[in-house]
């Protein structure tokens, strides 16, 4: 051990307990320093990068109305009768909470997560004055009437036709478990289409990719699971390019599928299915970056993690690049965008069907490292937010002509009868300096903030699609 000589005469650069807090001084400036630094960069990048328009946006007299949230105030109801086995499951003894009653089929709150057929958004039978105003959670019926079933979907928007095309899955079927720990199912039927010039009135165009009901072998088996299907287009090819998670009835083959076709509408046309870069592949998405580089991205290993990786120049296979992210999270639901040359995903964590926390992520690189920004959840209640308003993420829709916002898609699901699972779309605006710093570094990111409000009733700014 080294002793302090105490009989040492100081010199004139000795340590005493002032030069200790003169550095402390020095030491403090220099991180007051850095900081004034950093936030110059960051106003200086924000300048750079649209900050203008998007400050423009921010004070719109629309866009301050969308991010005006509302408040959720809803009483846990005293017992009454017996409680439904699917909510006993869930330690009948502790204290009944939100998500019980919504899991509860038998609930005396089911009307606030599911509201009955009287509130129906109807396009074609609502007045002139409630027009285009989007209803979280309430049934959400197309043009022909019929309840819209396109879960776990995404949305492709075609140049050509200057159309919307929103895939997802047609669960119009019954509701049932293969056996008695099963997860509840409904057998396969297909992708359903629908199409939209305003985001709101849906034709439906068919179900564009179906079950196979005689081979028992094939992937598309109504035996098997289909989810999360999505769409981009290759301008190289021609081809509309559809991936989805493809899997057995016990989720055991873990595979992406993939289908082309040459028009938006369909049909499709099954190729097939793989385990991605040789790993197991559940929850997907894809995402077609600026330069025509689409990429896969699925939970792997257990839902543990996700990977990531381009696709061929054709859209049709992986490439041998990939790379791990959110390693040890058990993150699923990927949906990704891009803004400002910022790349940012929104994942939830991994509990069945029932709802749980979003959380929201970014990126420089869309190949990482990749940093988990915060919960983007605001407005409801705190059980609201941390059940990303009894949903999940499915997709993350950019809007033209408004820079910084988008529309958030989730299902809200309905595990006693899948097929009335509900959609959840809410604004989402991506602006203002994220909450706390970067993981073991003391630095704020350069990008933003992302946020989702939660409103009852909210529609688009008008002239949302020309707006300059």
């Amino acid at each position: 051990m080294r002793t302090r000589n105490k009989y040492r005469k100081p010199t004139i650069l000795g340590c005493n307990a002032g030069s200790r807090y003169s550095m402390s001084v020095v030491v403090l400036s220099l991180l007051g320093c850095l900081f004034l630094l950093h936030l110059y960069t960051y106003i200086h990048h924000t300048d750079r990068t649209g900050g203008e328009s998007q400050l423009r946006l921010n004070h719109h007299p629309q866009f301050i109305e969308l991010q005006e949230v509302e408040e959720e105030n809803i009483q846990i109801p005293p017992p009454k009768g017996k409680r439904s086995p699917r909510a006993a499951k869930r330690r009948p003894k502790r204290t009944t909470t939100l998500i019980d009653e919504f899991l509860d089929e038998n609930s005396q709150l089911r009307h606030v997560f599911f509201p009955g057929r009287k509130k129906t958004i109807d396009p074609i039978q609502t007045p002139a004055n409630e027009s285009f105003y989007y209803y979280p959670g309430r049934i959400w019926l197309d043009t022909d009437g019929n309840p819209i079933q396109a879960h776990g979907g995404g949305i492709l928007y075609d140049k050509k036709s200057r159309t919307y095309y929103w895939y997802g899955e047609y669960k119009d079927g019954p509701t049932y478990q293969i056996h008695k720990k099963g997860a509840a199912r409904v057998d396969i039927i297909g992708v359903g289409c629908y199409s939209s010039k305003d985001l709101w009135t849906w034709k439906h165009e068919g179900i564009v990719l179906a079950a196979d009901e005689t081979n028992e072998t094939h992937d598309l088996h109504t035996s098997n699971v289909l989810e999360r299907p999505k769409v981009i287009y290759n301008e190289r090819t021609g081809k509309y390019v559809m991936w989805m998670h493809i899997d057995d009835a016990n989720y055991t083959k873990a595979a992406a599928g993939v289908a082309i076709s040459d028009t938006p509408d369909g049909p499709f046309d099954y190729l097939g299915s793989q385990r991605p870069h040789g790993y197991e592949s559940r929850d997907m998405t894809v995402f077609k970056d600026d330069d025509g580089t689409a990429y896969l991205i699925y939970s792997s290993e257990d839902n543990s993690e996700l990977h990531i990786g381009p696709l061929s120049e054709d859209y049709l296979n992986v490439t041998s690049v990939m790379r791990r992210i959110l390693v040890g999270q058990h993150r699923e639901a990927p949906a990704l965008f891009k803004h400002e040359g910022t790349y940012y995903m929104i994942t939830s964590g991994c509990t069945g069907w029932a709802p749980n926390e979003a959380l929201a992520h970014a990126a420089e690189s869309i190949l990482g490292p990749w940093e988990t920004i915060g919960n983007p959840c605001i407005g409801g209640n705190k059980m609201f937010r941390l059940t990303t308003f009894f949903a999940q993420s499915s997709f993350v829709l950019p809007l033209p002509g408004l820079p910084g916002s988008f529309i958030f898609m989730a299902d809200r699901w309905n595990p006693a009868d899948l097929r009335d699972s509900r959609y959840v779309w809410l604004p989402m605006i991506v602006a203002g300096p994220v909450d706390h710093p970067l993981e073991y570094t003391f630095e704020f990111p350069l990008w933003s903030r992302v946020s989702i409000y939660w409103h009852r009733k909210w529609r688009l700014p008008h002239g949302w699609s020309s707006f300059k």
